[in-house]
């Protein structure tokens, strides 16, 4: 089976700085589309960034030019670096990770446990 670990999420000022990562690991095939979710109190849950095995991304306009997703194929983890951070970027943000299964060449597409971002003085 594929799991996923995010990790990196805290407690952060106004204009600060965090990197989130998620990494999959187990019977991993091939990986394709990895990105991130984020849920705020009271709404729902949103796409924040994604990239495709290519290397295109896609951002929510709210992040664009702050956020930067990234990938790392040989370690089969996505990370997402936030900057330039706002108290509505405060949130649940989970990970996504789409790929084949090696045990029976079977899709999967998982999510993340989460992990609480919050921005505030």
């Amino acid at each position: 089976q594929v799991q996923l670990v995010e990790s990196g999420g805290g407690l952060v000022q106004p204009g600060g700085s965090l990197t989130l990562s998620c990494a999959a690991s187990g019977s991993i095939r091939r990986i394709y589309n990895m990105g991130w979710y984020r849920r705020a109190p009271e709404k729902q849950r949103e796409l924040v960034a994604d990239t495709t095995s290519g290397g295109s991304t896609n951002y929510a306009d709210s992040v664009k030019g702050r956020f930067t997703i990234s990938r790392d194929n040989a370690k089969n983890t996505v990370y997402l670096r936030m900057n330039s951070l706002k108290p509505e970027d405060t949130a649940i943000y989970y990970c996504t990770v789409a790929g084949v299964d090696s045990r029976n060449y079977s899709p999967f597409n998982l999510w993340g446990q989460g992990t609480q971002v919050t921005v505030s003085s």
